[in-house]
Order: C-alpha cells, then structure tokens, then sequence
C-alpha cells in the first residue's frame, strides 16, 4: 500500500495505558516521517502527549463523551476533518471503536479476539493477533499491517520547560546532597495499594541505609493525605500538588522511582527515570515498567488472584515485603550515585 498521509491512533485512558501506546506513535514517524499522526485520548491522559515530536493533533474527549450526542458529532467532525487514511485501536473496547470507526478510515487496525472486547473488532478491518508478553509489544504488533516491525520501542517523551523550571525549584528548595528518591503510594485499584505502614518503614530504611530522604508524590484528596502521612511517619518530604508534566520533569531529577503499577510509575519509566515497581496482582512481565535499568516486586505466585478478581484482591501486594523493596532499590541507588559521578 502507498504511504499513508494522515494516521489515527486510537488509546483513551488510563494514563499508564496511554504511555504504553507512545512507542507506536514513535514507530510511525520513524515510518512515516512526512505523515500527520493524531491521537484521540480523554481527560487529563492528553498532558502526556502534548508537545510530542511524533503526534502532530491531539483530540481530547472529555469523560463520558461517548454517551453525548453533541460530543459524538463533534468527534465525528473533527475525525472527518482530519480524514485518516489509516486509523489504529489501541484499546480494544466499545468506545475505542465508537473513535475509530468514527474515523472513516479505509484501514482500521484493531486487536483480534479474544483481546479485543465488547464487540470492538466489528469496527475494525484488519485484527491482529496479539500475543506478546508486555503490553507495549503487543501495542507495537498492531503496525504488522503497515510492514512495521518494531525491534526496541522507543518512548522519546518531550520536555516540559516550564515544568522543568518549577521542579527544579522545588529539588533545590529540598537542600539536598543527592538525588531525590521519588515514592508514589497511590494507585487506581484498591488491589495495587501497598500499606501506609510499608511505604514509610521504607523510607525510613532508605534514609537510615542510604542517606536519602524521600519525595511523596500524590493526585487528589485521598491520596494527598496518604502521603502526608507517609511522608510524616517515613521522615520524608511531601511534595507539592504536580501536573503530570510537572511529575514527569521532576522524575528526570531524581534516582530512583517507587510505586506500584499505576500511570506516574510508567510515566517515570518512559521518561528514563529508574523505578522500582511493587507488582501484586498483575505480572510484572505484562505490565511492568518498560526498558532496562528497572526492577519489579513481586508476591510468591500462590499470592497472585485469578485474572477476574485481579481489582478486588488484597493479598497480593500483602506479600511484598520491605526488605524485598529495600533490596531492590540499593542496586539502583548505588547507579544512580555513579552515573552523577561521572
């Protein structure tokens, strides 16, 4: 087929979701350099694509737009306008498809079933077995029916140079001697949450082994007074309210990146920041942080739930304990202290 002009990709939400589909964005450009590629996302998800070399348009729904009629019609203008030629559903579910059939493209690349769900493959032409480990392949694997193949997924984030200034700011109002180490305790499923107690032992123990005070990132009122205590228990530092923009800008600053699996881990991980991920009821190999330089935790496999039960079970992250983390993060710490030396 000729080369396409304007390509559609398709990936909503959630944030870490969102990252996992940024090497494919990167793999086309490098494909198509000459192409106009779009992404249609919603909410907040769209701050990590904003200023990105490898998408030129981004279309930003607001929650709950596939269930307006006015939003629907202004997608499909917008779509129309854009007149893909080649659309791409990342995602796989009914409002996904609801974007990219809106598209028109002639070319609509979508997962094959069993992946592709709630009915998301009839607004596709072409379905793609994917069956690679880790999400972000298995996203890559969907250019198969453009002669892509994509040996080393490359995220190539942008900088945020306002967001760089204020971090910078902040890191050195810390008066610190090191490079900051980065805990996030929040996540979107009760199921991936690690204990407050946990969180702060270690911090403590990173202090008391290592010399390094922590930074407590959180998003939203629950989470800010998680970390607040974390942050008063664990003789740490909480941080300041962050845009993800701000977040991504301050991981570039810091050492190491703790949390378990949830978007500011990954987000951490695609702008290069080393990170420890504390997986309980996902497997690391599916969605752990993405390229070298990282190390996940993970529960004995006994502790680990049924797939279906995989956002209502506790005891998997019950059974990563501190001194597995603490262990973890040493390796990283001791990099970290070697690549500023040099």
């Amino acid at each position: 087929m000729a080369a396409p002009r304007t390509i559609l990709l398709v990936k909503l939400s959630a944030i870490g979701d969102v990252l996992h589909g940024v090497p494919v964005a990167v793999a086309l450009r490098h494909a198509f350099p000459t192409a106009t590629i779009g992404w249609v996302v919603e909410g907040r998800s769209a701050d990590v694509l904003q200023g990105h070399r490898a998408i030129d348009r981004v279309f930003r729904l607001r929650r709950g737009w596939a269930t307006r009629l006015a939003d629907l019609r202004s997608l499909r203008r917008d779509l129309v306008g854009f007149a893909a030629d080649v659309a791409i559903d990342m995602q796989g579910l009914l409002k996904s498809a609801i974007a990219t059939r809106l598209s028109s493209a002639p070319l609509r690349i979508g997962q094959a079933r069993p992946a592709a769900r709630e009915c998301s493959w009839l607004a596709t032409t072409h379905h793609v077995l994917t069956d690679a480990p880790h999400v972000v392949d298995r996203n890559c694997q969907l250019l198969a029916p453009l002669g892509i193949t994509v040996d080393q997924p490359r995220f190539a984030m942008p900088s945020w140079p306002a967001s760089r200034e204020r971090m910078t700011a902040l890191v050195a109002s810390l008066g610190l001697d090191h490079l900051p180490v980065i805990i996030n305790p929040g996540a979107g499923w009760p199921s991936k949450i690690w204990a407050e107690e946990r969180f702060a032992t270690l911090s403590r123990r990173l202090l008391a082994d290592h010399g390094r005070r922590s930074v407590v990132v959180w998003g939203g009122d629950r989470e800010r007074a998680m970390a607040e205590r974390i942050a008063t228990a664990g003789h740490g530092v909480m941080a300041p309210q962050t845009s993800l923009q701000d977040l991504a800008e301050l991981c570039r600053l810091s050492a190491v990146f703790i949390s378990s699996d949830t978007g500011p881990l990954h987000l951490a991980a695609a702008v290069g920041t080393p990170c420890v991920g504390l997986f309980g009821p996902v497997p690391a190999s599916r969605n752990g942080p993405y390229g070298a330089g990282h190390v996940c935790v993970e529960p004995a496999l006994e502790l680990r739930p049924a797939w279906n039960n995989r956002k209502r079970d506790t005891l998997a992250m019950a059974g990563i304990g501190v001194e597995e983390v603490v262990a973890a993060v040493g390796p990283l710490l001791a990099r970290a202290t070697q690549r500023r030396a040099g």
